[in-house]
């Protein structure tokens, strides 16, 4: 097995896209991860000031200039990533006028980008905007998410009520909701710039017939944060497997004292 080297968040990187394999999110070579990182965390990384190559963006992203990114690899299988690190994660750094990427560690075998990179930095713009400890931003496939996008209305108060309404643990995590953007086409700026618009008030985003985004302070928290959307909708699908009776559910009033036990703030506009 190679070595994580010397950086807390390779290894963690590693854990999560395992974990996420093994959750059965990450088929094949889907799904994929950034992290920024201080300037401070990127001198774990041998030489970080030689750019090994520039990869253009395709759109200018200025605010997040010079920033570092820690980002998986197009194509590249999760289940692999913990065996070959340097081969499918990169660090890149934002270019002083937001138009490139400078490749400083790692694709040591000619790997690029996820194809999601920019729906990553522009839902890594979006949250800055709101939350100066953004880190992280985690795209997956989780299989009764995907489900519910088949059989459910599109629509943020219904899916959020209905997440919210099967484990009392939702409302904790997720206070704000879901958010929902229509099916796109993946890969583009067009659904990058869609799902940025969302990250304005969720940190979930959900991509219907196709997968989940999903953001936070850490890897850990992104992840925590899918999977807990994840668990609710498969309790939903396994109630529809005991026939989908329900005879009893949380109400309104309770969804509100947990947000008050917790102190968190429930998103009022999908209370009744």
């Amino acid at each position: 097995m190679t070595s994580f080297g010397k950086s807390q968040f390779v290894q963690q990187i590693c854990k999560v896209s395992q974990a996420a394999y093994q959750q059965g999110w990450d088929e094949r070579n889907g799904g994929n991860i950034s992290v920024r990182l201080t300037p401070e965390e990127v001198q774990a990384f041998d030489d970080v000031a030689t750019v090994h190559r520039v990869i253009p963006l395709g759109f200018a992203v200025p605010s997040l200039a010079g920033q570092y990114f820690l980002v998986t690899g197009t194509g590249r299988y999760f289940r692999k990533l913990i065996d070959q690190p340097n081969l499918d994660l990169g660090l890149i750094r934002i270019s002083k006028d937001g138009n490139q990427g400078e490749l400083v560690w790692g694709y040591e075998d000619g790997a690029a980008p996820t194809s999601e990179f920019p729906s990553h930095l522009m839902s890594h713009v979006a949250r800055l905007k709101y939350d100066s400890q953004q880190r992280a931003v985690m795209h997956c496939h989780p299989t009764n998410v995907i489900a519910l996008s088949f059989t459910q209305d599109l629509d943020e108060r219904h899916w959020s009520r209905l997440l919210w309404k099967m484990q009392a643990e939702s409302m904790i995590v997720f206070p704000e909701g879901v958010g929902i953007i229509p099916y796109m086409t993946p890969g583009t700026t067009v659904i990058g710039e869609t799902t940025a618009a969302k990250m304005q008030d969720f940190r979930i985003v959900i991509w219907p017939h196709h997968g989940i985004f999903g953001v936070g302070q850490s890897i850990d928290e992104a992840f925590g944060l899918i999977e807990t959307v994840e668990k609710a909708a498969m309790i939903y699908s396994q109630i529809g497997a005991q026939g989908g009776h329900i005879k009893q559910m949380i109400t309104d009033d309770q969804l509100r004292d947990i947000a008050q036990s917790f102190h968190v703030t429930a998103n009022s506009k999908f209370l009744d």
